[in-house]
């Protein structure tokens, strides 16, 4: 057969037959590279973890990326794949419900109808004479309400990646069943080695889509993917005697309180599944067996008889059937659940499809949206949340380990705003971890860094508060925000990116990187961009200008790696060293009318206008410490942000509070921080990614024209803007403030939806940026905002809410006119 010989050559091997890489496989084809694609797959196509997943797929998601992927997987599904192929796919189109018996849990499905609303699904709030009519056969004591999809359904899933394995070999793509790869590495060249059984193939990128082989396959070539192998149960029932008459297939259900999982249809069946809360499995800690084919474990009653009790009392017409066949099965779960799609860490062409533990639900929107950045070099939804780099070395196979026990009993959790998971932490806490935590500090982790979200107060309790509502926290916030912008506030940034550039050609590289002039001057500080080849941004960076060859780079935690490895492959040659601070060195930020008063008391620095100028640097002594201290604010006040040494960082801090006692200084943490950039307009993580170029950011005054760069003229003629980023108000209601993905009315019609919101606690107004298209982007506009499910007065602004001519950072508070 043909699909038997072994090239020697491919531009894209990928090792993986399940759903994950035969979609890539499918969608590299339809993005041109049909002809340049091997696949490998050591055994039969889906004889990993896809061919016995349940196979259901709902809209019910309140991640607006991840809900554009579902949308297309039900497109795809429902018709388009068998129309293309020839080939049947089984899809049921029978509908879903997501039950709610709290109000926690109704405002869950309120949030997620927002989200669904921008999105244009097909999706209401359904009451329970909704849900019997419908599904009379089930229990409904208790429930208060339902989320109705009734486009949603399940599929085959062996038939699904069968079709679009032909799609694939329509195109051109080759997949060799039978051949095991047995080693991928690196050649000086920068080509990757495919070894397998049966010879050796060379090509440009490798793509590892191994399933639960997917951790060892990275051990070959020096990684360590972070991800875990959880074993998952669902049950099929006897013939249900009442499902004989029905004509209509009932819809799926997903009761996530008292099942902790689904119940639907198999032909006249019932099936159940099931993600126990308590003895959650995990399995092949070291490696999956090689010849482990279609393989399932024996079932596990013990740890989920509670819960499938239960589901026998939802569906009273199961209790008196037996059990005909019982699934239990591995599926991977990397530490936050979420897939790694996307490059690995540290290394050029080599590409993660794996670590999906909804591969059916997730799985082709996602690789559609992996073969665009492979092919063109940027997805076009974001992937912050798949991004393989998103973690770091401290994520130890003990750590993944105790992580993906966290994330399997979550998973059928209410997904709460800044739901914080706290298994395996500390990893690693700053200098300040344990003084802060007496002073009240709730924390949160980004990239292993431990970082103050807000701090308990006036007999609040230190610990998360969840809720899609105001809570206690939003008013320890404002005491934080009020702090800052009355008097003085501090806060632990030690947990941003600290990367070094120096030497000869350090200048040249960040200058052909970089949308924005480097500073000139020694001491000079810049805010610039980062691109990709589409004119995407990659990131957003602070560079300080150390000194003539070295420029000090500050960003966002999440992007230490992906800074680190777009540094190194675009190297021309040029000499230089690339040196990481982000554990040796801390930082702190000092903000508000009373920052240099603080300040002052603990330096002989000059610290006045003329003396420390606006964005820019110096070399300091605090307490006795040399440090950098910047002359900058995300705040919007009068400001620094001190860098220094790890092991001075207790006692500069001690010195500063003991300074600002008289001044009423207080400490703040990120949501604080949140809430005072929305007010100043100050755009974020949510807003710049990697969907966006500058000018759909509406940032292209950080743009240059007078030098060349990576994806310039991409971002500069960027004509094709269905989309802008716009900057607005909200009117607030005192109850709850929004979340992300809310759609934006104009006229009643959905205009774009918001990236970031946060309440202002110093203007009294929601503020939020959204991305709407571009006739509703004019200051001034009435619009409307779907907050919890209802549409909310708003209004587009055409000036940062707080400060819009930014004096305060600029001048200080404290000085006069003159000065």
């Amino acid at each position: 057969m043909a699909d038997k010989v072994i090239p020697a050559q491919a531009r894209v091997v990928i090792v993986g037959g399940g759903v994950m890489g035969v979609g890539l496989a499918y969608h590299l084809a339809h993005e041109g590279w049909g002809p340049e694609v091997v696949l490998l797959e050591k055994a039969e196509l889906t004889s990993g973890s896809t061919w016995h997943a349940a196979g259901q797929i709902t809209h019910s998601t309140s991640s607006f990326g991840l809900g554009k992927c579902v949308d297309y997987n039900i497109g795809l599904y429902s018709g388009k794949l068998e129309e293309e192929t020839g080939q049947a796919v089984t899809w049921h189109g029978c509908g879903s419900f997501r039950l709610a018996y709290t109000e926690d849990e109704m405002d869950w499905l309120r949030h997620t109808l927002s989200v669904g609303r921008s999105l244009g699904f097909n999706i209401e709030l359904a009451g329970t004479e909704k849900v019997a009519g419908l599904h009379p056969f089930y229990n409904l004591e208790g429930v208060l309400g339902a989320l109705y999809t009734p486009d949603d359904g399940h599929v085959d899933p062996t038939n699904v990646t069968m079709a679009m394995a032909a799609g694939a070999r329509q195109l051109g793509a080759r997949i060799i069943r039978q051949c095991r790869a047995t080693n991928i590495t690196q050649a000086a060249s920068g080509e990757w080695i495919v070894e397998t059984e049966r010879g050796t193939i060379r090509c440009e990128h490798v793509v590892n889509a191994g399933g639960t082989y997917a951790r060892q396959m990275g051990e070959w070539s020096g990684l360590l993917l972070p991800m875990t192998s959880m074993t998952h149960h669902y049950f099929v029932t006897e013939p249900v005697p009442e499902f004989e008459a029905l004509d209509k297939e009932l819809p799926v259900i997903r009761d996530d309180k008292k099942v902790s999982g689904y119940i639907r249809m198999e032909q006249k069946r019932g099936l159940i599944g099931i993600y126990e809360k308590e003895g959650s499995n995990s399995v092949w800690h070291d490696h999956c067996p090689w010849e482990y084919e279609n393989w399932l474990f024996g079932a596990d009653y013990d740890r989920v008889m509670p819960w499938l009790e239960e589901s026998l009392n939802r569906m009273p017409i199961f209790a008196e059937l037996g059990i005909q066949r019982e699934v239990h099965g591995a599926i991977s779960h990397p530490p936050d659940g979420n897939p790694l799609i996307g490059p690995a860490p540290g290394v050029w062409n080599y590409w993660c499809c794996c670590g999906t533990q909804i591969g059916i639900g997730w799985g082709p929107g996602l690789t559609r949206e992996l073969a665009r950045w492979m092919v063109h070099g940027a997805a076009d939804i974001s992937m912050r949340e798949y991004d393989p780099r998103r973690f770091g070395a401290y994520a130890t196979k003990d750590w993944q380990v105790t992580k993906a026990h966290e994330d399997y009993k979550l998973r059928h959790e209410i997904p709460f705003p800044h739901f914080n998971r706290l298994a395996g932490r500390p990893i690693k806490p700053s200098p300040l971890y344990e003084q802060l935590k007496e002073k009240g500090a709730v924390y949160e982790e980004v990239y292993g860094h431990e970082r103050p979200r807000w701090f308990a107060k006036n007999g609040v309790a230190q610990q998360d508060h969840y809720s899609f509502r105001r809570n206690e926290v939003h008013d320890m916030v404002g005491l934080e925000v009020k702090a800052v912008r009355e008097r003085a506030g501090i806060m632990d940034i030690s947990a941003f990116t600290k990367v070094e550039v120096s030497g000869p050609g350090a200048a040249g590289l960040l200058d052909r990187l970089t949308a924005n002039r480097l500073p000139r001057q020694v001491g000079g500080i810049a805010l610039t961009h980062m691109l990709n080849r589409r004119g995407r941004i990659e990131l957003e960076t602070t560079v300080v200008k150390l000194a003539e060859d070295s420029f000090y780079l500050v960003c966002a935690a999440f992007f230490e790696q992906r800074l680190l490895d777009h540094l190194a492959q675009n190297l021309a040659g040029e000499e230089l060293e690339i040196k990481t601070h982000s554990t040796d060195w801390a930082a702190l930020a000092l903000n508000g009318p009373k920052a240099r008063e603080v300040l002052a008391a603990c330096t002989d620095a000059d610290l006045s206008n003329a003396g420390f100028k606006w964005l820019t640097a110096q070399q300091i002594t605090v307490a006795g410490h040399r440090l950098w201290a910047f002359r900058m604010s995300y705040a919007g006040e009068l400001g620094w942000e001190l860098h220094i040494p790890r092991t001075s960082t207790l006692a500069v801090y001690d010195a500063l509070c003991a300074a600002g006692e008289e001044h009423g200084i207080a400490d703040y943490g990120s949501f604080a921080m949140n809430a005072m950039r929305m007010e100043k307009g100050f755009k974020g993580a949510g807003e710049l990614t990697n969907e966006v170029t500058l000018a759909k950011a509406d940032l292209l005054r950080f743009a240059r024209t007078d030098k060349e760069y990576l994806g310039k003229d991409k971002t500069l003629n960027d004509a094709d803007k269905p989309w802008v980023c716009a900057y607005l108000q909200i009117e607030p209601d005192g109850i709850e403030d929004g979340h992300g993905g809310e759609a934006i009315l104009l006229d009643g019609q959905v205009v774009g939806s918001t990236a970031s919101v946060a309440y202002g606690h110093t203007v009294g107004k929601i503020l939020a940026f959204a991305y709407v298209k571009p006739h509703a982007n004019v200051p001034g506009t009435e619009i409307e905002a779907v907050i919890a499910g209802k549409p909310r007065k708003g209004r587009i602004l055409g000036a940062p809410a707080y400060d819009p001519e930014s004096l305060l950072p600029r001048t200080g508070a404290a000085l006069t006119p003159a000065e």
